[in-house]
């Protein structure tokens, strides 16, 4: 069975070759939201394993927004839907090594001392403001724990 596709094939091909890799609408709306908080930030920082979408060097936070199909959200059913597709075997192979990939750029930049946000396009776009708590959670408990160690410090003294 071959999944049906209302586009032809060239109009198909034209618009994958549209999809940004960077500057995305869900990338511009998660950093104007930050800027207008007063949050600085490095975009598709090349300095770190997978150039994170945004990266908050102060707080050593890598936010990644992802888009749901390349990246594989709710993989068993995207899978079941590419595997009745025409070109099945590319998008399963494509899809899955950037799933593999992500969860290996989490490990090396945990091992690294940072915090990885991973966001769905859907959700920054439709719930910007809970995306912004869980950044801001991060940053709170960071803050937290730099006072803590602080005070540590000093008593030991």
């Amino acid at each position: 069975m071959i999944l049906m596709d209302n586009l032809t094939r060239e109009q198909r091909h034209k618009n994958m070759k549209n999809i940004k890799s960077k500057d995305t609408k869900i990338e511009l709306v998660l950093r104007k939201k930050l800027w207008s908080k007063g949050y600085r930030y490095r975009k598709n920082y090349s300095k770190l394993p997978g150039k994170p979408d945004i990266a908050l060097t102060k707080y050593k936070i890598a936010i990644f927004c992802d888009s749901e199909f390349f990246h594989g959200k709710d993989w068993e059913s995207l899978k079941s839907r590419l595997e009745k597709s025409e070109n099945s075997s590319y998008w399963l192979k494509k899809i899955l090594r950037n799933r593999e990939r992500d969860d290996d750029i989490n490990k090396i930049l945990m091992f690294l001392g940072w915090t990885v946000i991973r966001f769905w396009g859907k959700d920054v776009l439709k719930n910007l403001d809970e995306c912004m708590k869980v950044i801001e959670e991060e940053i709170f408990k960071q803050k937290i724990e730099q006072i803590e160690y602080e005070d540590f410090v000093e008593t030991k003294d």
